[in-house]
Parts: C-alpha cells; structure tokens; sequence
C-alpha cells in the first residue's frame, strides 16, 4: 500500500465512522476504486477503527470522565443511570459478536452489490426517520432522556448493523429517533454505545490475528499504517464533531440520498 493511498483510506475511515454512511462499506469501494492489494488489510483496518474510536473518546471526554466519576461514587444518580442504559444496549451486539458474526457476515459476503444493498437499507432508515420526527412531536421525560427499553432497541439496531453497508451509527440514530429519543440525546449516547463493542471487536481482530501467525504491518508496512492511524483520528475529530451538531439540526435525509447516489453507481459500474 502507497502513503497516498493509505492517507487517503484513513480519511474515508475518519468521516463515515461517524456520518450514517457506514466506514466499512466506503473502504471496501475505496479499496477496490484503488485497486489497493488485499494483503495486510485487515490490518490496516484494524489501525483505522481503533483511531476512530480515540477520536470518540477525546471528543466525548468531559462526558465520559463525568459518567466514570458518578458511577465510582457507588449510588444510583443520573450517571450511573446512563452508564447501565449503555451496557444493556450493548447486550444485543454481544450475543451478535460472540455467537452470530462470523455467520453474518459469511451471509452477506463483501461483494460491492452487498454494500450498496444494504445502502440502500441505511437510506430508508434515515429518510423514514427523518420524515417521523418531523411529524411527530417527541415528549421524553425519561431519566437523561432515554429509557430502559428505548436503550435495549437501540442496541437491537447496532446489533443488525454488521453487514458492510449498512452504517452502525446511521441505524443506532434512526432507530433511536423513531422510538421517541429527542435528537440531542440520541447524538452523544449513539457515539458512547459503541465505545466499548469497537474496541472489543478490535481487541479480538488483533488476537486472531496473532493467532494466525499475522504480523502487524505485514503487506501494508508501518508507515503506511502510521500514516493512516493520523488520518482517521483526525478526520474522526472533525466528523464527530460535526455529526453532533447534524443530528441536533439538520435533515437526515440528506444523507439519505447520498447513500442513494452511492448505491446506484455500484450497481451500475461494480
């Protein structure tokens, strides 16, 4: 892999990890628009995700350590309230990790027709979102704006966002949305959620692959990689951040009809 190509592959990552785009169908369509060797790219994958998520942290920090320090304090108050909200959200994509994902994703395979399928997918679920807030009047009373059962669908939604294609944070949103979550509640507890689920997922990519007997940085080189870890998590800053203050906003629909665009000139020209 080039520098270019590697730079250019870390700020794809950065920006759809967070815009309901899905980060790993666009690698896919970048890795094959660059013809980039398959060798080593699960590697690379790897390094990417993992500097997306230290974008998250730094971006949510003064939320994360507030949250940490309510919970140490041993009582029920609003953060510990929010910290079990999170765990039991994550309750689906753990079952989903542990016992279904190697056949899901052997399910939907990673032909470019399977992005753009499940683009398509995505585009729906932020367009009926969208249309659904917008008609309906959201009254959420519940303790930090989401509640129990409005946590656990959430994570039904991630848990079904694991074929390539389909964007983690665009079904966590929409489907928080549509279950009665105000929009700037939903934003910031779309992005904790999946904390913990990507650094776990790395964490066992990175065991596999010693397991394997795969070097880091074997058929992509360390500076390659360097080059894309600064990439992501600096684009990952920047897209985080603006994805805040979109969900709050703007219009998902937008986003819709790009991943409408995107689907179409796969099905046309893959």
């Amino acid at each position: 892999m080039e520098w270019w190509e590697a730079f250019l592959l870390g700020i794809v990552q950065g920006l759809t990890e967070f815009l309901p785009v899905s980060s790993s169908g666009h690698l896919m369509i970048f890795k094959s628009l660059l013809g980039v060797d398959g060798e080593g790219f699960l590697d690379f994958t790897v390094t990417v995700h993992f500097a997306t998520v230290l974008s998250t942290i730094v971006v949510f920090w003064s939320a994360i350590w507030r949250i940490l320090k309510g919970v140490l304090k041993f009582k029920y108050n609003d953060e510990t309230d929010y910290f079990l909200k999170i765990c039991l959200s994550m309750v689906p994509v753990a079952v989903v990790g542990f016992c279904f994902k190697d056949k899901v994703e052997a399910l939907f395979g990673d032909s470019l027709h399977t992005v753009g399928a499940c683009l398509l997918v995505t585009a729906a679920l932020l367009c009926f979102s969208d249309v659904f807030t917008r008609k309906v009047k959201i009254h959420n009373t519940s303790r930090n704006g989401i509640s129990w059962w409005q946590a656990f669908v959430v994570g039904l939604g991630q848990a079904c966002a694991v074929a390539p294609g389909l964007s983690r944070s665009g079904t966590t949103i929409a489907t928080g949305l549509v279950c009665g979550v105000k929009r700037e509640s939903m934003a910031q507890f779309s992005f904790l959620m999946v904390l913990i689920p990507i650094l776990g997922e790395q964490f066992l990519s990175i065991v596999d692959m010693l397991k394997d007997g795969a070097a880091m940085a074997s058929g992509v080189g360390l500076g390659p990689l360097m080059i894309g870890f600064a990439a992501a998590f600096v684009s990952g800053l920047f897209a985080c951040k603006v994805m805040v203050a979109l969900v709050s906003k703007a219009r998902l629909s937008w986003f819709s009809l790009y991943c409408v665009v995107v689907a179409a000139l796969i099905f046309i020209f893959a």
